[in-house]
């Protein structure tokens, strides 16, 4: 059978992962100025996106065996008209919050019950997405394929706070991002559903769950790694004595990670003494700072390199706990942006190392199993990591940033041999 040419659906599922990815990490640079004029607590900001990964944790296996099941094209259209639908409730509950129409506490309210929509139905369109690249290419084409898909998200967190203080308009203010990105949902939305091809379900083609893509937090590729593989019933258990410390420095990093990134907003408006209305542009120079710095690791310098997962790890883990230790002392947003790229740069350099060492610990009949394992670990990360960061600021400002310093000095400690021996 002749396949079909793949390159206008590519574009298509690109800008699909794309919008997802830059939709969200725009308002969650927005949200902390946001939170600030409404004078709502920080904790209840990071309790809106905790909540949504949440939901994207344990939607994401579900829209990952169905998309399996039924026609992948559906499955994309689900997810992308969840996202715009979502960020396009966000937008308006945020103006009418702003506006003073409903009280800060209803603002907030609405504005998780909006983003639960985004995390329910947005995590369907990454696996069918997957599934459809990987029933029209060869096994050859396949993984560049799959791994220029997954960064999307990468790129996506790059775009949406670089973009999203052009998007603060009058009237609408804050909430601005929320609008665009919404309509640019819509867009990318009637595009897929006039020129997407339609696929056939139940083909051998299949998808993976995909981790919450959130600040901070680029793909580990073990939703790739999944959908590369063939689907076998054996399993292995997170307890297994040869991906446990695999998974137990996931783990650990994941939450460092999400700590610190998520508590970057609030950080930076304290640190510059800025108005709220008028942080955005700096918030999102030092976003986008970090996300560009792991994008040049994981595209540019690990291919050059040629480390093995564990040196990846410990190489990575170094340099995040310096950039942490920068970013609790610096108090200019140069210093902040460098800070936070060299974290940034150093889970870049881990993270990969991360997902290699896990799926290199077992054979192949176990690599579904481990795949999806590392993509829990990565969302679960995202689930309490802001909350808990969020709640060491408010205590001490420096206090997220010195405490995965810590946890990150820790890991490098231990996986000094705990990695070497699981890797044996």
């Amino acid at each position: 059978m002749t396949r079909r040419p793949l390159e206008p659906d590519f574009f298509l599922l690109f800008a699909v992962m794309l919008v997802i990815g830059a939709g969200n990490t725009a308002l969650q640079s927005v949200l902390p100025a946001i939170g600030r004029s409404l004078r709502l607590p920080d904790s209840l900001i990071a309790l809106a996106f905790s909540v949504s990964a949440l939901v994207w944790v344990l939607a994401a296996p579900y829209w990952a065996r169905r998309s399996d099941r039924t026609g992948r094209r559906t499955m994309v259209l689900t997810g992308m008209a969840g996202f715009s639908v979502s960020v396009l409730l966000c937008g308006i509950f945020l103006t009418l919050g702003i506006d003073g129409v409903i009280g800060p506490i209803t603002t907030i309210g609405a504005f998780i019950a909006a983003r639960v929509i985004y995390g329910y139905f947005g995590a369907a369109a990454p696996p069918a997405a997957q599934a459809i690249l990987a029933s029209r290419t060869s096994r050859e084409e396949r993984t560049k394929a799959l791994t220029l898909l997954a960064s999307a998200f990468g790129l996506g967190t790059i775009l949406g706070p670089a973009l999203a203080p052009l998007f603060v308009f009058p009237h609408v203010g804050l909430a601005g991002p929320a609008y665009v990105y919404s309509a640019i949902g819509f867009v990318v939305l009637s595009m897929v559903w006039l020129r997407l091809s339609k696929d056939v379900p139940h083909s051998h083609a299949h998808g993976a769950a995909t981790s919450y893509p959130s600040i901070g937090g680029n793909l580990t590729g073990a939703s790739v790694t999944a959908a590369m593989t063939e689907q076998t019933g054996a399993n292995i258990g997170y307890t297994d004595r040869r991906i446990m410390p695999w998974l137990l420095t996931g783990t650990v990093m994941g939450h460092a990670q999400a700590m610190t990134g998520q508590a970057m907003g609030f950080l930076v408006i304290d640190r510059l003494g800025l108005a709220p209305e008028l942080a955005q542009q700096s918030i999102a120079i030092v976003l986008m700072t970090g996300a560009f710095a792991a994008l040049l690791v994981q595209w540019g310098l690990i291919p050059l390199l040629n480390l093995q997962p564990r040196a990846l790890i410990l190489v990575g883990l170094a340099l995040a706990a310096a950039g942490c230790i920068v970013n609790a002392l610096a108090a200019t947003l140069l210093g902040t942006a460098v800070g936070y790229a060299m974290a940034s740069a150093g889970f870049g350099f881990a993270r990969p190392g991360y997902t290699a060492g896990s799926s290199l610990a077992v054979g192949p009949e176990l690599q579904n199993s481990v795949a999806g394992k590392v993509t829990s670990v990565n969302g679960a990360s995202f689930v309490l990591g802001p909350t808990i960061g969020v709640a060491l600021y408010a205590a001490w400002h420096p206090l997220p940033y010195l405490t995965a310093a810590i946890l990150c000095a820790a890991l490098v400690l231990y996986g000094r041999r705990a990695l070497e021996l699981s890797a044996a």
